[in-house]
């Protein structure tokens, strides 16, 4: 049975016949209000005149083109292009740093680079990673330029089929290389589909997005986009007072970020008095949402649900969790306190279509899913899930492919790289990444059970476990990036800091005896998300020199 046909371009064109006039675009300026402004037909002829200037200059149908354009209009006129001609965009998040940005375009070997002159001159000096491309295709730099003049004639959508590919998108890398995902048409479909269901979003809602790739959903979902003025390769400069500016100005209903951003958003709205009333829905995700991160944002957004939804560049969405869930009320209690406890963060449930199941932690491969167990509720084992949304590869990476995917019949399960387990009442729990379990001569230890105990003291920002030395005989440490102020100067405050975060955790049933503890002033995060810790990197960079070490009990 062949493919059905699917292209996510339509949905463009789709919403510009329909309705011609909907506000589809605003580009803000530095006091939130819009400079810019294109209704859905404008956009539409502006994706066309993209696409028929790709096609002037050679792109054709499954095409690989690298798009290193501004987030805002360019992004999204560009990608809408590439899916009308059938091409394929190649997206590689623009602050990776520069060693493993070059080798994502050297393993993905793209046919042409359509960038802004700072792209152009780098694949020029760097030119043994873009070697494969024929042709340069020079973009004007602002997030509001546009190219179409005049009428410009409708563009026809290739015939794709939900198997073609539509993109490749690249992983944060948090814990190894990035790694390009094979993401083709019917995943799209699939993820704006489960995404409108999900969260139940409606026509003319006005969307934010703190990740600039989101907004590529928002045509397809029918939502106005709003560019805030956000450094895509500094995400954690963000400036919250224009954030909260830009909400307030377009009355912004629904916005994705993660939640290292969107506390830095309630606490300025918090210390300032003021709320984002118009916020109906926020979604935060790329790394664990703690109770005190909900807890702020239900004072700054009192109107807002707010949703952690779980998933990856792989796989989105497996699951979600709403903050009323995990904070609870008088009469049900929350998941809040069992995070505190040290049993890890809850998920919420998998969402419909989408089956996950936890099973014995392997390091090794599993060709086939009758050499995996399913564990049962409240055991910790490896999350895998299988669904429409979930991507059957990686580009041009056997060995990840092996590694990541389990075959079952026609089907394909992804090794989401997390461990967690099953309430009994059918909730997922996130105990930490699978790599960065630290494993002791007297049991193995998970980081998100461990770590929130100790990120309860006053003075703790955030706090990564770590392990030296081989798996089976780790020694296990703590690090520690203290809150601003609260900082110790020297070795005495550092050694009677580390007493309090071990008293704090001898009060909790079950905490890890940790003996060793480091001071770092900041921790490496990923850029994409600025929250997600690099723990191994960490690790590397902490092995062997001393750190606080206290006496056993």
């Amino acid at each position: 049975m062949s493919a059905p046909s699917a292209n996510v371009a339509r949905y463009l064109p789709e919403l510009a016949v329909s309705r011609p006039d909907f506000d589809a675009i605003r580009i803000v300026g530095k006091d939130g209000m819009a400079v810019v402004s294109l209704s859905a037909g404008e956009l539409n002829r502006e994706a066309d005149a993209w696409a028929w200037r790709l096609q002037r200059a050679g792109v054709r149908r499954g095409d690989r083109v690298l798009v290193l354009v501004r987030p805002g209009l360019p992004l999204i006129a560009a990608v809408f292009a590439l899916f009308k001609t059938g091409a394929v965009p190649v997206v590689i998040d623009p602050g990776m740093g520069r060693a493993g940005f070059l080798e994502c375009v050297r393993r993905t070997t793209p046919d042409f680079l359509l960038g802004i002159a700072r792209a152009q001159v780098v694949s020029w000096l760097f030119r043994g990673a873009f070697r494969s491309v024929r042709k340069r295709i020079l973009v004007r730099s602002g997030i509001a330029a546009r190219i179409a003049t005049g009428d410009v004639a409708p563009f026809p959508i290739a015939p794709t089929t939900a198997n073609d590919l539509a993109a490749i998108l690249f992983t944060s890398g948090s814990t190894g290389a990035p790694k390009g995902v094979l993401a083709d048409h019917g995943m799209l479909e699939a993820q704006v589909r489960l995404v409108r269901e999900t969260f139940g979003v409606e026509p003319g809602e006005v969307d934010m997005p703190l990740l600039p790739i989101f907004a590529l959903f928002n045509p397809a979902l029918r939502m106005t986009t709003v560019v805030p003025r956000v450094d895509p390769t500094r995400p954690a400069t963000l400036d919250p007072a224009h954030i909260a500016r830009t909400v307030i100005a377009n009355r912004v209903t629904n916005s994705f970020g993660a939640p290292v951003l969107w506390a830095k958003v309630a606490a300025h709205c918090i210390a300032s008095g003021i709320t984002l009333p118009t916020l109906r829905r926020v979604l935060m995700a790329g790394a664990p949402v703690s109770p005190a991160v909900f807890e702020a944002m239900r004072r700054a957004c009192p109107n807002a649900k707010l949703h952690s939804p779980y998933g990856a560049t792989e796989a989105l969405p497996v699951a979600t969790i709403e903050s009323a869930e995990v904070l609870g009320a008088d009469d049900a209690p929350g998941t809040a306190a069992a995070t505190l406890a040290g049993r890890g963060t809850c998920l919420g449930r998998p969402v419909p279509g989408v089956d996950v199941r936890v099973i014995e932690i392997d390091d090794t491969p599993l060709a086939d899913i009758t050499a995996t167990r399913a564990l049962a509720s409240r055991v910790i084992g490896e999350i895998i899930v299988r669904g429409p949304v979930a991507s059957r590869g990686y580009d041009r990476l056997p060995d990840a492919d092996a590694s990541a995917k389990i075959g079952d019949g026609r089907d394909v399960w992804h090794r989401m790289g997390d461990v967690g387990y099953f309430d009994d009442a059918g909730r997922l729990w996130f105990c930490g990444r699978k790599v960065e379990r630290v494993v002791t001569g007297s049991g193995t230890l998970f980081t998100e059970c461990v770590e929130p105990i100790y990120n309860a003291h006053p003075g703790v920002h955030r706090t990564a476990l770590l392990g030296f030395g081989k798996p089976g005989s780790h020694r296990a440490a703590l690090a520690i990036e203290a809150k601003s102020g609260a900082e110790p100067r020297d070795s005495a405050a550092r050694r009677a800091f580390a007493r309090e975060l071990r008293e704090l955790a001898a009060a909790t049933p079950g905490a890890p005896d940790i003996r060793v503890f480091y001071f770092v002033e900041r921790f490496p995060v990923d850029v994409r998300h600025n929250a997600k810790i690099h723990r191994l990197r960490l690790a590397r960079s902490l092995a062997g020199t001393p750190g606080i070490e206290l006496d056993k009990r």
